[in-house]
């Protein structure tokens, strides 16, 4: 590439942590045959949030369920442009479609709470729109555990979270912050927690750009963000997660490296820890569906917490 070329992905890369194609909520719960209400309640700072409750009758049990990136609280429609360009080159070029997920969580016997983080789907645009990679979106996570606690019918419920990529990063993030937080949650199901810092090295070495343009890189989105990439790592806030947490990953996924997930893991100071590898891929987004292929050892790690 020429050095134009460099230096144009790199801004596009660091532009996309302030601008990116706002992905629509194309699936609703009752496609499986679902009742859901449908909710909005602040965030911990504030601002509005959208979900879906879902109610399983006679169950004083909830999981709450938050998103990756670029997704919403049904997913993302990755097999259409401009959502497909985020995941195509690396095979992720199909849709992904959250649905399933609650209906499998419902007829396990959980109601189901599912939102929309800040700055994606139907919730509040905040901060200045700035991806920040689970720090600010810590709050969200504050807030939806609030409203569990707040609303009359499902006021002391037993919780559990179902918490995706950057919702585990959001999680752990909030646990650092606010750990009084988390008392009395049970327990934690986290697909594919991501550092920043790996999947950029990751995006330049499948696009041919030497890694010594990382320090660039790391400038230009303090510039868009405030933050260095080091900030945006949720690698040194595993160490405040206080709860049972049953990480999985695709183990040959593009964007990341084992070692990223398995730094988090070993930092998880609780002795009731997990960590599933996904095989045979290298494609991210058969992570986020593995758990409608497979839910049996996450159904069963919320079973034996949330009995």
């Amino acid at each position: 590439m020429t050095p134009d070329e460099i230096d144009s992905i790199l801004q596009r890369m660091a532009e996309g942590f302030r601008s990116w194609p706002q992905a629509p909520i194309l699936h609703w719960p009752d496609e499986a045959g679902l009742d859901y209400e449908d909710v909005f309640f602040p965030s911990e700072d504030g601002v509005p949030l959208e979900g879906w409750f879902i109610p399983c009758e006679g169950s004083n049990k909830v999981i709450i369920a938050n998103h990756p990136r670029w997704f919403n609280r049904a997913g993302l429609p990755s097999h259409l442009e401009p959502w497909k360009s985020f995941g195509g080159s690396a095979g992720n070029d199909f849709e992904v479609n959250f649905i399933p997920d609650y209906k499998i969580l419902h007829d396990a016997g959980y109601n189901v709470l599912a939102y929309d983080l800040r700055n994606f789907g139907h919730s509040g645009t905040a901060n200045g729109g700035v991806f920040s990679v689970g720090r600010y979106e810590s709050r969200d996570v504050v807030g939806s555990l609030d409203y569990i606690r707040r609303r009359e019918d499902m006021r002391g419920m037993t919780i559990g979270l179902f918490s995706r990529c950057v919702g585990c990063n959001a999680t752990m993030f909030a646990m650092t912050r606010r750990p009084e937080v988390f008392e009395g949650v049970r327990c934690m199901v986290a697909p594919q927690p991501l550092s920043p810092g790996v999947a950029l090295e990751r995006a330049l070495e499948r696009l041919g750009i030497p890694l010594s343009h990382m320090e660039e890189l790391n400038r230009r989105i303090r510039l868009q963000t405030s933050f260095t990439i080091d900030q945006l790592s949720p690698v040194p806030w595993a160490k405040s997660v206080g709860i049972p947490t049953f990480l999985y990953q695709v183990r040959d996924d593009v964007y990341t490296r084992p070692s990223d997930i398995e730094a988090m893991f070993d930092n998880l100071p609780v002795a009731d820890k997990t960590l599933l590898w996904i095989e045979g891929s290298t494609r991210r987004w058969d992570g986020y569906t593995y758990f409608q292929r497979d839910p049996e050892p996450m159904l069963e790690w919320f079973a034996r917490f949330m009995a």
